[in-house]
């Protein structure tokens, strides 16, 4: 069987990869995530899973690597990208732009192995309906949470989703950062034994 990397170093992603119980190791890759004028979320988040792919898969070609990535938006701006926060006060900001409003997650997904020639790179969206937030909810909630490296200033798998009123989308691991429903499929087609 051949090697599985995943081109990552999200805890979150390596929790999510755990649930299936295959073997596999992270590689995390460097590549630079910085937009390059897309207009949509969509492509930035493609673009970025792609480029991760790819730049694991060409130094292990007979390997199958999966590279994830994930762009956050606000309902009607999909080009307003929502970043990681990295500090307290630009997660404060971020909840509170979030407050009452839906929050869409562009999440990309790319398969590859060059050796077979396989590549397969697709976008999966989640939204989220903010419920109306507080300053002291709020404040509390990052203090507890600590959601700095998390787009959206969140962490659903977490206490994050005590901010929500409603959540839409095919599976909640979009949501996390790497759609399995949809990363199951493309393994099964690489006679990936699930489950």
């Amino acid at each position: 069987m051949s090697e599985i990397i995943l081109a990552s170093s999200s805890t979150t992603r390596r929790a999510l990869m755990d649930r299936l119980q295959l073997a596999y190791r992270c590689i995390s890759p460097e590549i630079d995530e910085s937009p390059r004028g897309e207009s949509h979320a969509d492509e930035l988040a493609k673009r970025l899973a792609f480029e991760k792919s790819r730049s694991i898969a060409e130094a292990h070609p007979d390997a199958i690597v999966i590279g994830s990535d994930q762009v956050a938006w606000r309902e009607h701006q999909p080009a307003d990208f929502i970043g990681k926060p990295i500090s307290v006060a630009n997660a404060i900001a971020q909840l509170q732009a979030n407050s009452g409003q839906t929050v869409y997650f562009s999440t990309a997904l790319s398969v590859q192995q060059i050796s077979s020639g396989f590549e397969q790179t697709l976008i999966e969206r989640f939204a989220v309906k903010f419920r109306v937030l507080s300053l002291p909810e709020i404040e509390r909630y990052i203090a507890l949470d600590q959601p700095l490296h998390c787009a959206g200033s969140f962490k659903c798998e977490s206490l994050g989703i005590s901010l929500f009123e409603q959540m839409n989308g095919a599976d909640q691991t979009i949501l996390m950062g790497l759609p399995m429903i949809q990363l199951c499929q493309i393994l099964r087609q690489l006679n990936i034994q699930i489950p």
